[in-house]
């Protein structure tokens, strides 16, 4: 059996980690010390057994242990104050590839990256959420064949594919669970369809818990408690606190776009509420009511449009727009407690005007102590989110202590 054959055999567990038991993870494991050469600073022998305070023949076996799997590389030799350096090791991010697959309602970004999320070919497309699962998945696995071949990786190369798309997900099968955008999605089973092109570990997630992990990743890996809000043809949020990602009991925390408007209008939603955020705020409600004030044929991408034209109406319409996102924001700040709120989905495109309605609101309905360090901001990984955010579920799965210890032994 192969390496990655063996990482994969270790992985093929359930999707969730927080539904099961946690593993207790011995701290001397070579899954242990793994994690504390994931910075990617080189090491040496002595540097690891100082750190860890283990023995120095603990520390070696678990070298060659690691250096077996190919996870780590000699990196040279270190500096010497007399006698022959002593060889440094560093995390490999080069040995394993990841596919990373970020399905909108319009659109799928595919990426292939590094082990540390390093996107090394992105390909984005248009596709039709409503087509069904088969056209949009078949579609989505020629592209990811197409970006593995352009640079010379292979599918056994693969430590994992992870998935984000636009509605609910059991994440223990990676199966939509009623997704209102979504017609005959509900129950496929999408790590089993991919699977057959892709036989490797294949996560799936609902696309704004995927976006949230990217952005904070990429952006705020020191930032334990945060908030992503995407705000596009729905509104969504994804949860980090404490560190990690929260999915809830049935995977639907953050579902944002269905909590009523503190004093909002009595809009029908499609999930058949009515006063839903995603009624009122969305990209497409906005454009409905810019029509109804004479903007015929006014579409998202239009919208945009007018509000880079500095159209006055166009600018009114996404700053109310982010104070009835920022009414409903104020209490989940209230709540979480977050210290930075991060504003993505092409909505976020709109600028200045709808970060300010959030702004506005969060600040004036917040306790001061909730907002007194709190950071509202726009997202920084320009579209990257959701494949950065798809990369990291699958390393954060498979690259985690328990795998590797499964892997060595």
């Amino acid at each position: 059996m192969s390496q990655v054959a063996e990482v994969q055999q270790a992985g093929e567990l359930s999707q969730a980690s927080d539904s099961v038991i946690p593993t207790v993870v011995a701290p001397s494991s070579a899954g242990a010390l793994f994690q504390l050469l994931r910075d990617g600073r080189p090491r040496t022998r002595a540097d690891l057994a100082a750190a860890t305070g283990f023995a120095r023949s603990t520390i070696a076996a678990r070298v060659e242990e690691l250096l077996g799997i190919g996870l780590i590389a000699p990196t040279g030799p270190s500096s010497s104050t007399g006698g022959r350096p002593p060889a440094t090791f560093a995390f490999n991010p080069e040995t394993r590839s990841v596919l990373a697959v970020d399905v909108g309602v319009t659109h799928a970004r595919v990426a292939v990256t590094d082990l540390n999320g390093r996107i090394l070919v992105q390909h984005e497309q248009e596709l039709d959420i409503t087509s069904g699962p088969e056209n949009v998945l078949d579609a989505v696995a020629e592209t990811a064949e197409g970006l593995l071949a352009s640079v010379g990786r292979e599918i056994g190369e693969l430590l994992g594919a992870g998935v984000g798309v636009p509605g609910p997900v059991e994440f223990d099968t990676g199966r939509p669970t009623s997704p209102p955008i979504m017609p005959g999605w509900d129950g496929f089973d999408i790590p089993g369809y991919l699977r057959q092109r892709f036989p490797v570990p294949i996560l799936v997630d609902n696309d704004v818990n995927v976006m949230a992990l990217g952005e904070h990743a990429a952006v705020h890996p020191d930032v334990a408690n945060m908030m992503f809000v995407k705000v596009a043809t729905g509104v969504g949020s994804g949860l980090i606190s404490g560190g990690l990602l929260q999915r809830g009991a049935q995977g639907a925390a953050g579902d944002l776009g269905h909590i009523a408007v503190p004093d909002g209008d009595a809009s029908l939603c499609r999930c058949g509420n009515v006063g839903c955020l995603e009624a009122a705020a969305s990209g497409p409600a906005i454009a409905r009511k810019l029509r109804d004030q004479g903007f015929d044929q006014l579409g998202h991408a239009e919208l945009l449009d007018l509000v880079a034209e500095g159209e006055p109406k166009a600018l009114q319409a996404v700053r109310h727009a982010g104070r009835q996102i920022g009414s409903v924001l104020a209490g989940c700040v209230n709540l979480l407690n977050p210290s930075v709120i991060v504003i993505g989905g092409s909505m976020a495109l709109a600028g200045d005007q709808l970060l300010a309605g959030i702004r506005e609101k969060v600040y004036s309905r917040s306790l001061p102590l909730a907002t007194q360090h709190l950071r509202i901001v726009g997202s920084s990984t320009r579209g990257r989110a959701g494949v950065l955010g798809a990369s990291a579920l699958v390393t954060q799965q498979m690259l985690a202590a328990e795998r590797i210890n499964a892997l060595v032994s």
